[in-house]
């Protein structure tokens, strides 16, 4: 399996919107020590890994099952949930399969940025239509399609790429997507946008390597590693910090932090009683409920510890406590076999309370519905 692909320590597409906002963060960064992976990060590599080979050898995901990366392991729910969902909305984007396209093209800038380069998920052409494609597994944070900075890069970069260039040549329009399951977004754009958003980077790129490069805060300060050591960041919250000091006495501060606590039941409060709301079929403007991350159990513990005998993985000769799903997958891994999917249900734990834009799609209430229907007929 490939490490997480390789991307320029100056700007790349995801460090784009922040270059570009904050040229002065280029350096704050390359002085901070290097990230650690979560396991976040690498369920999503592991899954960018296996689409763009799906894509490339023309297989199907159920053919990597029990493929691994650091401590993740491609399971069958990941396939049902991510990978086939995913592929179902490339499918929407090409329904008559006729898109040429590349998975991991590796492009950059050439002299007009010299060592600036990232990777593509997946270029294509269809007709007239370039297509710039980036997939995103994670749950977290919904990532809109429309000026999306890191697309842009992409597209840019792949204009000035001999390997990736094919797609570009006299497309009149280009399509930026961004697939992350359960939904897709898309956004149409034209080469002389794609033109105009390069003169920005090449601008703020060159401002970042001069001395004293401006900083500015902002929401591309999300995810910068810099923040930590950012005077800009650092200085405002001193500066407020100082502020309120001295407006306060020392009674005064006391006051505030009772009133912070009593600020605090009610927001706990205000949740619980919006989540009450939305379980009853009521409506919360700008909110919703989902589902929990379904976690994988047995259907019958019995008939597991049988099939498990059968394979090996369990003693035939005493009752064990029954392995959880994913250990027996990662036991059953030497040999090539897959849990077979009567043996095992995913089920979540509950419901929880989350912005509108989210991009998991809300929970149905279907237990209270049933329960407020057999009531009626009572």
């Amino acid at each position: 399996m490939s490490q997480p692909a390789a991307h320029s320590n100056i700007v790349g597409g995801s460090t784009a919107k922040r270059v570009i906002n904050c040229p002065g963060s280029v350096v704050l960064v390359q002085k901070m020590p290097p990230q650690g992976s979560s396991k976040y990060a690498d369920e999503g590599t592991l899954l960018h890994d296996t689409i763009a080979d799906v894509l490339h050898h023309l297989k199907e995901p159920e053919d990597y099952l029990g493929r691994t990366y650091n401590d993740q392991v491609l399971t069958q729910e990941l396939i049902d949930e991510k990978l086939r969902v995913a592929l179902s909305l490339l499918d929407e984007v090409d329904p008559n399969q006729e898109m040429v396209y590349e998975v991991e093209t590796r492009v950059g800038f050439g002299d007009i940025l010299p060592g600036v380069f990232g990777s593509t998920d997946l270029i294509g052409r269809i007709g007239s239509r370039a297509i710039v494609l980036d997939w995103k597994f994670g749950d977290g944070v919904a990532v809109d399609a429309d000026e999306n900075p890191q697309l842009m890069f992409y597209a840019a970069a792949a204009m000035r790429t001999p390997e990736a260039m094919w797609a570009f040549e006299g497309a009149t329009e280009i399509e930026c997507i961004i697939i992350q399951p359960p939904v897709m977004r898309r956004w149409v754009t034209t080469p002389e946008r794609i033109a105009k958003f390069e003169q920005q980077l090449v601008a703020a790129v060159k401002t970042a390597l001069k001395p004293n490069a401006p900083l500015a805060t902002g929401d591309h300060c999300r995810w910068c590693s810099a923040k930590p050591i950012c005077p800009q960041m650092n200085g405002a919250i001193e500066r407020e910090t100082q502020r309120v000091v001295s407006l306060l006495t020392p009674e005064e501060l006391g006051a505030c932090l009772k009133r912070a606590e009593d600020l605090e039941t009610y927001i706990n409060d205000l949740r619980a009683l919006a989540f009450t709301v939305l379980e009853n079929n009521g409506t919360v403007p700008g909110y919703k409920l989902v589902a929990k991350r379904a976690t994988r159990q047995w259907r019958d513990d019995k008939k597991a510890v049988e099939w498990l005998k059968t394979q090996g993985v369990l003693s035939p000769f005493k009752e064990p406590e029954v392995l959880s799903p994913a250990a027996a997958e990662k036991a059953l891994k030497k040999s090539k076999v897959a849990l077979p999917d009567d043996l095992v249900v995913a089920v979540s734990s509950g419901s929880t309370l989350v912005p509108e834009s989210d991009p998991r799609p809300a929970a149905l209430q279907i237990g209270k519905q049933l329960v407020a229907a057999l009531d009626k007929l009572k």
